[in-house]
C-alpha cells in the first residue's frame, strides 16, 4: 500500500556529494526541499580515496565555492593534511589537493545539511519514479511512501543495479556493502531513458601499525596551508598527517601475472566499462608491461583510525591474492589487510540524453547529476549536483536555467563534454580538456563566478561586498603598476641585481619590471610600496594578472569568438532532416543531441565545420521566414 508522505519543490535522491550540493543549493534558493537517501550514516561518503581535490578537480571544488556550494568550506573543517601540487609549472595547473578526515567529513557534511532551512533529511530506498502527462511529479519508496514535488533531481551514485566483485565471487551491493538500488533502473527505462553499464573500483585498506613506513618516502603536507573555500581564515586543529610513498616490486607483478586467469576484468566477468585514467593494478602491469614499477601512496583515512587507503592499488582480485600482492610490496611485507579492494558495477544514464541545464530532455523535471551521468570523482559529482540543483530551483521558480559556458568555468567544460559528447567511460576532468585554461586558474574562482553565485541567491551579501572590496583592491593596484615608473634608482638597482635581472638605463613602469620571468610582487612591493592594503591572495592576483597579460588576452579574443556562436541559438523544434546538404551522421548526432547553439553543434563529434555552414546558412533562411510568418499573422 502506497501513502502521500509529503509535497516539495523539488526533490533530491541520493545524498553522495552531488545530491548534497543539488539539495544545498535549492533549499538556500528558497525550495522546500527533501533530500532522499538509502542510508542516513552514508551522508557524504567517500567509498574511494579519502581526499578532495588534484588538478582540474581542485579547480571544480573552488568554482563550487565560489557559487555558494558547500565542498570547499567542508573541507577545509576536515582536512588532515593540504598541499598544492604542481607549484614548478604556471599557475593554470596548480592545484590543491586535500587528505579528508573521511568520518568527520561525513559528520559535519550531515550536520550542514540537518541546519539548513528549508530542507529536509531523510532516509528511504526510492523505486520508481513518479511521472504525469510525461513530467515527473515525484518519487515512491520501498516503503509505499508517495513523495510529490514540482522538480526531481537523480543523483544514484554507483547503486543502480550495483554488483560487487572480487575474483569470483559476485553480489548486489552498492560500495562499501551498502544496499543497491535495484528496481529504479527499471522505472528510468520506463519513461524512456537509455542506461549504459560502468564499472570502478577501489583498493584494499590496510592496518597502520603493520606497515614499516621506513621502507618509504615521507609525504607532508604545506607548511603554510592554503584553503578551497575562499571564506576560510582558519584550518582544523592539530598537526597535518603525512601520506607515504612506495612502490610496486618485481614480486608484485609476477604474483599478478600468474593470476590474471582469475582476474574479473580479464576473465570476462565484468560486464561494463572501466575508467581509463584510473586504472586497476591488474590492468596497469598488463599494459604497462615494460614499466618495472608503479608508485603507491599510504594515505590515512581519518585522524582517529588506523585505516591506510592504498592508492594506485585498485584491485578486484581474489581475497587472497590481494593479501598476496600486498606483502610484495616495500613497508608491507607483514602488512594486515583491513578491508578488500573490490570492482562495482553499476547503471549509469547516457548524458546526452540531457539539455545543459542537467534536466532530461524526455522527461521534464527530472534532472540527473553525478556518477549517474557517467562521471568518476566526487568533484565531479558536486560540480553537477550544485547546477543540478540551482536549475531545479529555477524551474520550479519560473526562472530561465543557468549553463556555465567553456570559457567560465571547469564545471561548464565538465557539463558540455557530457552532454555534448557523451562518454563510453566513467569520465574523468583534466586540465587539458579546458581549452581556456588559463583563464579558468585555481586562483580566480571567484573573480568568475562569485557574481553567478551572487544574482542567483547563493552568495550572501556580505560575502558579495568582501568580494567586491578584493576585485576593487586588485583593479587598483594592477592600474598603479602600468601608471606608476621606476627609476634607476640605488635601492631598485639593487633589488634588481639581488633577482638577477638587468638593471634599469631608463624609467621603465612598474607592470613591465614585473613582467621579467625572475621579478615577483614581493620585489615590487620592495621597490614601489603600495597604498592599499593587499592580502596574499590579492597580490598572487596582481602577479598573475601582469605577468600573463599577453596569453590572457590572446584567450579572451578566443572566447568572444566562442560566445558569437554560443549566442547563434538553434531552435528546439528545427528538424534536421529538412536541412538539404547536411551529411547522414550529422543529421543523426544533430538529432539526437538537439544542440542548443551553433557553439554546441560545432563540439559534436562527426559533425564538420562542412555540416556547421550549411545549418548556419539554413538558419538564416529559417529565421526569416519565422519572421516573415509571424508578421503575417
Amino acid at each position: 500500500m502506497s501513502y502521500l508522505a509529503g509535497e516539495y519543490d523539488v526533490i533530491v535522491i541520493g545524498a553522495g556529494h552531488a545530491g548534497c550540493e543539488a539539495a544545498l543549493a535549492s533549499a538556500r534558493m528558497g525550495c522546500n526541499t527533501l533530500l532522499l537517501t538509502i542510508n542516513l550514516d552514508m551522508v557524504a561518503f567517500m567509498p574511494c580515496n579519502p581526499s578532495i581535490g588534484g588538478p582540474a578537480k581542485g579547480h571544480v571544488v573552488r568554482e563550487i565555492d565560489a557559487l555558494g556550494g558547500e565542498m570547499g568550506r567542508n573541507i577545509d573543517k576536515t582536512f588532515i593534511q593540504m598541499r598544492m601540487l604542481n607549484t614548478g609549472k604556471g599557475p593554470a595547473v596548480h592545484a590543491l589537493r586535500a587528505q579528508a578526515d573521511k568520518f568527520l567529513y561525513q559528520q559535519t557534511m550531515k550536520e550542514t545539511l540537518e541546519r539548513t532551512p528549508n530542507l529536509t533529511l531523510s532516509q528511504g530506498m526510492v523505486e520508481e519514479l513518479i511521472v504525469e502527462d510525461g513530467v515527473c511529479r515525484g518519487c515512491v519508496t520501498k516503503t509505499g511512501a508517495q513523495f510529490l514535488s514540482k522538480a526531481v533531481v537523480l543523483t544514484t551514485g554507483t547503486y543502480l543495479r550495483g554488483k560487487v566483485i572480487v575474483g569470483e565471487l559476485m553480489y548486489e551491493s552498492g560500495p562499501n556493502n551498502q544496499q543497491p538500488s535495484l528496481k529504479l533502473s527499471e522505472s528510468l527505462r520506463a519513461v524512456g531513458l537509455q542506461l549504459v553499464r560502468f564499472k570502478t573500483g577501489t583498493p584494499p585498506r590496510v592496518h597502520k601499525d603493520t606497515i614499516d613506513f621506513n621502507k618509504m618516502e615521507i609525504q607532508p603536507g604545506d607548511d603554510k596551508p592554503q584553503f578551497f573555500s575562499f571564506e576560510t581564515t582558519e584550518g582544523p586543529s592539530g598537526e597535518q598527517l603525512p601520506c607515504w610513498l612506495t612502490y610496486t616490486s618485481a614480486e608484485t607483478h609476477e604474483v599478478i601475472n600468474s593470476n590474471l586467469h582469475r582476474a574479473p576484468m580479464f576473465s570476462g566477468a565484468i560486464e561494463g566499462t572501466g575508467p581509463r585514467y584510473c586504472p586497476s593494478i591488474e590492468d596497469k602491469i598488463v599494459r604497462f608491461a615494460d614499466k618495472p614499477k608503479h608508485q603507491l601512496f599510504l594515505e590515512p583515512e581519518g585522524r582517529f583510525t588506523s585505516e591506510y587507503y592504498v592508492q594506485g592499488l585498485s584491485t578486484s582480485m581474489p581475497e587472497e591474492v590481494q593479501l598476496r600482492i600486498l606483502r610484495s610490496i616495500p613497508g608491507l611485507e607483514n602488512v594486515q589487510m583491513m578491508r578488500t579492494g573490490y570492482a562495482i558495477e553499476y547503471d549509469a544514464v547516457v548524458p546526452t540524453q540531457l539539455w545543459p541545464s542537467l534536466e532530461t530532455k524526455i522527461v521534464p523535471g527530472l534532472f540527473t547529476a553525478g556518477q549517474i551521468n557517467g562521471t568518476s570523482g566526487y568533484e565531479e559529482a558536486a560540480g553537477q549536483g550544485i547546477m543540478a540543483g540551482i536549475n531545479a530551483a529555477r524551474k520550479v521558480q519560473g526562472k530561465e536555467p543557468v549553463v556555465l559556458d567553456r570559457s567560465q568555468a571547469y564545471i561548464g567544460v565538465l557539463i558540455d563534454d557530457l552532454v555534448t559528447k557523451g562518454t563510453n567511460e566513467p569520465y574523468r576532468l583534466l586540465t587539458s580538456r579546458a581549452e581556456y585554461r588559463l583563464l579558468l586558474r585555481h586562483d580566480n574562482a571567484d573573480l568568475r563566478l562569485t557574481g553567478i553565485g551572487h544574482d542567483i541567491g547563493l552568495i550572501p551579501e556580505d560575502r558579495y561586498q568582501r568580494f567586491l572590496h578584493k576585485k576593487s583592491m586588485i583593479e587598483q593596484e594592477v592600474s598603479r603598476l602600468h601608471k606608476t615608473k621606476l627609476r634607476p634608482e640605488e635601492h631598485v638597482q639593487s633589488i634588481l641585481a639581488e633577482a638577477g635581472s638587468v638593471l634599469l638605463n631608463n624609467s621603465v613602469d612598474a607592470a613591465s619590471i614585473l613582467r621579467r620571468p625572475e621579478i615577483t610582487y614581493q620585489h615590487i612591493e620592495r621597490m614601489l610600496p603600495s597604498p592599499f592594503d593587499l592580502d596574499e591572495e590579492m597580490k598572487e592576483q596582481v602577479e598573475i594578472q601582469i605577468k600573463y597579460i599577453g596569453y590572457i588576452e590572446k584567450q579572451l579574443q578566443q572566447v568572444e569568438r566562442l560566445k558569437k556562436m554560443e549566442k547563434k541559438r538553434i531552435p528546439e523544434q528545427l528538424n534536421y532532416n529538412d536541412v538539404h546538404g547536411l551529411a547522414s551522421e550529422a543529421k543523426q548526432k544533430l538529432s539526437s543531441i538537439r544542440p542548443i547553439s551553433i557553439g554546441q553543434a560545432s563540439r559534436i563529434s562527426g559533425v564538420t565545420p562542412a555540416d556547421i555552414s550549411i545549418l548556419l546558412v539554413y538558419l538564416e533562411q529559417f529565421n526569416k521566414k519565422t519572421v516573415a510568418e509571424a508578421n503575417a499573422r
